[in-house]
C-alpha cells in the first residue's frame, strides 16, 4: 500500500502540471496565430490579458489565468500562450 500511495504523491506535480497548462484558454485562440495584431487588441475577454509587441517591456511574473498575444515585427500574432 504504502509504494501506491508515494507512487501517487509521486505523480502528483505532474498532473497539477498538466491541468494548468492552459488554464487561460490560450488553446480556444491558436487559430488567431497569424493574424494581425489589431485583432488581438480589439478582443474583449473575461480574463485578464495583454498584446505583447516586439521590444515591449513585460513583467516576468506569471499569471496562470492571463493570455498573452506575443505580436511579430510584421504585426502578426505569432504566439498565443498562458502567463
Amino acid at each position: 500500500m504504502r509504494p501506491m500511495i508515494a507512487l501517487a504523491l509521486a505523480l502528483l506535480p505532474a498532473c497539477v502540471q498538466a491541468q494548468s497548462d492552459d488554464a487561460c484558454g490560450a488553446a480556444g485562440f491558436q487559430g488567431l496565430i497569424g493574424q494581425t495584431g489589431q485583432i488581438a487588441r480589439l478582443l474583449e475577454l473575461a480574463q485578464p490579458a495583454r498584446v505583447i509587441g516586439p521590444g515591449d517591456m513585460v513583467t516576468m511574473d506569471y499569471r496562470p489565468d492571463r493570455i498573452n498575444f506575443e505580436i511579430d515585427d510584421h504585426d502578426r500574432i505569432a504566439v498565443v500562450r498562458c502567463g
